[in-house]
């Protein structure tokens, strides 16, 4: 509705009131004149969290499902938060709703329920703001990273190395994130950010991926129903792009005892640039012929962002992300993070699996998920 004092409002629902649930709602919290009226998740003690995190004496109604949450007309806007393996049946009520909506990482947990999403998104029509949650672009050390990529800092961009050396995945409810048909898969669930990241900085459709990786420590002795955990924790990921650059992902699982959670490095042809994010530094070294001089010479610069308000899991990142959508949501304009960078995120995951199966690189022209679809770095 609209307002005599402000931009006109903004009600959220909140679909899955999990971690990364009560994170969107702390971030809607913080943005000016937006609202959090509904939330829906079939976890008692979950609905009971969202409740705490809106405070008790602002209104909110709760449901058990999404399709309840959305008859009940009390929202403008969407947030799907819920466990990855419900996202494809979750969205289409949400996509046919005419809702705007942002969508958590990963799109979905199968490459042909991740087409099957891009392919409905394309017939919505453009008033309706349907926006990818791929906040690690939000990070103030990494916008800093392809701002200077886009000046020339670094020339043609050829190698971009990402670490995550982290902690263990987190206890969730049910235990769901332990078992890979429910993730995804560890290369898709978690690192979807990374390999947004590369395309993001090389402008290029990836084109083969090779992988190796195991589960060699974590959640060996966890068991549940019966079943083995069986999610990866570390892997080596190569990923070769159309215009001769290549990325590669280092991550492993069981490194929490590392002082930087993650290192992105891009090098082209005039230098390097690089962010250690849990320190928010940003390194840049630019070539030089006088090597006498110059050839050591690398710059350090602290990144802060005073305009986050909150900052949450991921270093205000999810703030800034917020403040895009709702922005993108006023102004009637189009998501710059969009499904089908949800899709070809997850894509170089799924390939990732592939080549872990076989041992062998797996080509992304042969999924025949991306057959003809339309790459947009």
């Amino acid at each position: 509705m609209p307002t005599n004092d402000g931009p006109e409002q903004i009600r959220y629902g909140v679909i899955g009131t999990g971690m990364m649930g009560i994170e969107h709602i702390q971030n809607i919290l913080a943005l000016d004149n937006c609202v959090v009226t509904a939330v829906a998740d079939p976890e008692p003690s979950s609905l009971l969290s969202a409740r705490e995190a809106v405070g008790p004496d602002t209104p909110l109604a709760t449901f058990g499902t999404a399709r309840e949450l959305i008859a009940a007309n009390l929202c403008d806007a969407l947030v799907i938060a819920s466990p990855n393996h419900t996202h494809h049946d979750v969205l289409i009520p949400s996509i046919e709703s005419g809702l705007h909506l942002l969508i958590e990482k990963p799109l979905c947990t199968t490459l042909d329920d991740c087409r099957e999403i891009v392919d409905l998104v394309s017939d919505r029509p453009a008033s309706q703001v349907i926006w990818m949650g791929l906040e690690y672009r939000y990070m103030p050390p990494l916008q800093r990273v392809m701002s200077e990529i886009a000046k020339g800092t670094v020339g043609d961009v050829k190698m971009v190395a990402i670490r995550e050396h982290r902690f263990p995945f987190l206890v969730k409810v049910d235990n769901w994130n332990r078992f890979s048909k429910n993730t995804g898969g560890t290369l898709v669930e978690k690192c979807c950010h990374f390999f947004d990241l590369m395309i993001e900085a090389t402008e290029s459709r990836p084109v083969r991926v090779y992988a190796s990786g195991a589960q060699d420590v974590n959640h060996l002795d966890e068991v549940y129903d019966g079943k083995q955990s069986d999610i990866l924790d570390n892997a080596y990921v190569i990923v070769d792009f159309a215009n001769g650059s290549r990325g590669l992902l280092d991550l492993c699982m069981f490194a929490e005892a590392s002082k930087n959670e993650r290192e992105i490095v891009v090098t082209g042809t005039a230098g390097k640039v690089e962010a250690l994010d849990t320190e928010s530094i940003v390194r840049i070294g630019v070539r030089t012929d006088d090597i006498l001089s110059g050839v050591n010479v690398v710059t350090e610069e602290k990144i802060v962002d005073s305009s986050i308000k909150h900052q949450g899991l991921h270093h205000g990142a999810s703030y800034l992300e917020h403040v895009d959508f709702a922005g993108a949501i006023r102004a009637g304009e189009s998501a710059a993070v969009t499904v089908l960078d949800g899709l070809w995120s997850a894509a170089i995951g799924f390939a990732a699996h592939l080549s872990l199966d076989s041992g062998m690189p797996v080509m992304i022209d042969d999924l025949a998920q991306v057959a003809g679809l339309e790459f947009r770095p």
